[in-house]
């Protein structure tokens, strides 16, 4: 696109994911932004999954426990520090095939700001998929302290950038 000056406009579009190509075994991905934990979010996710226990939603039973406040519900912690690695891991995949070693390593409270990386473990081709790709990745989640909250490892199906031409995939 020309402007009226004669200077050009470069347009770029924003990046979200990777191509199997992309992924490299050591690659750290330092994840951002981070995400903020509100008691909403805590009291919403427990209704939404049922999830009654009175640690994440009375805070007067929680005070008697050794946390001393509502406990956020876990698989809210999970969830959030899995969108967090979206942008980054799995914005191209074709589909999440698994998570394992879900460690739940410290207490995450309403108000405490999570943030995760994610160390590329493995990338291989796909035997049952030609064109696509197997990423594994090691994600750890921290909370504003750099206290650990969270670590675990998940494997994701990733297409290569040549089965992605023509299928909303860029050629570049």
């Amino acid at each position: 696109m020309s402007t009226g000056g004669g200077t050009r406009t470069r347009r770029l579009a924003a990046r979200y994911g990777r191509y199997l190509e992309e992924f490299s075994v050591g690659d750290v991905y330092e994840h951002f932004p981070g995400r903020t934990i509100t008691e909403a979010d805590n009291i919403q996710m427990s209704l939404l999954t049922m999830n009654q226990h009175p640690l994440h939603c009375d805070a007067a039973y929680a005070a008697t426990t050794e946390f001393g406040r509502p406990l956020v519900n876990s698989g809210l912690s999970l969830a959030v520090v899995l969108g967090i690695t979206v942008a980054d891991v799995s914005g191209k995949a074709v589909a999440n095939l698994g998570w394992k070693e879900i460690n739940l390593t410290g207490p995450v409270f309403c108000g405490d700001t999570l943030r995760a990386e994610s160390q590329v473990l493995d990338v291989r081709p796909s035997r049952s998929r030609p064109g696509h790709g197997i990423v594994t990745v090691q994600t750890r989640a921290v909370n504003q302290h750099g206290t650990p909250v969270m670590d675990f490892i998940r494997s994701c199906l990733v297409p290569s950038q040549s089965a992605s031409i023509g299928h909303g995939g860029s050629e570049t």
